[in-house]
């Protein structure tokens, strides 16, 4: 499998967190899979990559459509997230993009864009030892529009003070991946470089 590494004149770095930086999908699957075991719905590792990129509330809103539930997606989403916060403990770095970080830490400007809560994704790098590698993590919280959406990462680059063009971005979703394209940044699917499993067990 290739290296992962930025691109020739990259002036700014901006990772997502979830599936990027942090093995964190099998804590979520699960999560989701035990809350909504409740309201009958079936959440299998192939609908959950169909979901992959999308928030907390957007996610309850698209099964809603799917399953035609009536699932309130603010407290839905609070319960998912205090079952995914109870197994946070276990979540495992995505090692070659953390490689990138260490390799570039000090030397180009980085900074988190994700579709999490900002306290969680703080105790996700906390958890991981990576949180004194960053001081600007633009969360959900931080934006009116989700991924697809540019907003998250367009703010991401003004935090850095670097043009958008110049920002590379390191995304597992195709959501951020589309959100890059959509600020004129380069994009990196980190996927490529490691084996995505989603199961079970974590």
């Amino acid at each position: 499998m290739k290296k992962l590494d930025i691109v020739p004149g990259a002036r700014g770095l901006i990772f997502d967190l979830d599936g990027t930086i942090a093995d964190t999908m099998p804590i979520h699957f699960l999560a989701y899979k035990k809350i909504l075991s409740e309201s009958g719905i079936d959440f299998t590792p192939a609908l959950f990559a169909t979901l992959a990129g999308i928030s907390v509330t957007g996610t309850i809103l698209r099964l809603n459509e799917l399953f035609g539930t009536h699932l309130d997606p603010v407290e839905t989403g609070v319960l998912k997230e205090k079952e995914y916060e109870r197994n946070m403990h276990k979540m495992k770095p995505i090692d070659p993009v953390v490689r990138v970080i260490k390799k570039y830490y000090g030397e180009i400007p980085m900074a988190i864009g994700t579709g999490g809560h900002k306290r969680l994704a703080w105790k996700t790098l906390e958890i991981l030892n990576l949180d004194n590698y960053f001081n600007i993590l633009v969360a959900t919280e931080d934006v009116h529009h989700p991924k697809p959406h540019p907003e998250t990462f367009l703010k991401c680059a003004a935090l850095l003070d670097v043009v958008p063009g110049l920002c590379q971005v390191f995304e597992d979703g195709e959501p951020g991946i589309q959100a890059a394209h959509a600020a004129g940044m380069i994009s990196t699917r980190v996927t490529d470089y490691y084996q995505v499993t989603i199961g079970e067990e974590i």
